[in-house]
């Protein structure tokens, strides 16, 4: 297993899973939306102020497709999977493993819509973002890990134990 890929809803534990589970593992840590921050010189709301949902989309993209490494734990940003060619490259890298939380559960972690930089349509609430997106997540993966109700520490051990059963 080279790289591990977490993908999954805003609030689902990407980068605190992926921090833990890369110090486990003794792997190295990457979090595109902090690379795509350096990227564009702005904060992630920042550019979906500035920039609008469809640029911002394509810049994600592109920033994933910029990641070369290996045995790293990578936390894409929650809308990766709304671009062809970034899927193609996380899959390229190594095992996704989506973490799979319910609306119910991934609205009770969100609590800064306004500023967490999360690409919503005009109109759009997160319970529109969710229905969009959980089917290409489930495309998307190699692997599902149902999250529900999880500390980080178990949400770990779960992702851990998916990962060795499908090697």
């Amino acid at each position: 297993m080279d790289n591990i890929i977490l993908i999954g809803m805003p609030g689902s534990g990407k980068s605190s899973v992926g921090v833990v589970l890369a110090k486990t593992l003794g792997y190295d840590f990457l979090d595109v939306d902090l690379l795509l921050q350096q990227q564009q010189g702005a904060l992630l709301q920042e550019l979906l102020d500035e920039k609008g949902v469809e640029w911002f989309l394509d810049a994600e993209a592109d920033a994933i497709a910029s990641v070369h490494c290996h045995h790293t734990v990578i936390a894409p940003g929650g809308s990766c999977i709304c671009r062809e060619r970034a899927i193609e490259h996380m899959r390229s890298l190594g095992t996704v493993v989506y973490l799979q939380l319910t609306l119910e559960e991934v609205e009770g972690r969100i609590h800064n819509m306004s500023t967490r930089g999360i690409a919503l349509q005009p109109g759009q609430t997160l319970a529109d973002v969710y229905a969009y997106r959980t089917p290409l997540y489930e495309a998307c993966a190699h692997l599902t890990v149902p999250v529900h109700n999880q500390s980080l520490a178990e949400t770990v051990v779960s992702v851990q134990q998916a990962l060795t059963q499908y090697k």
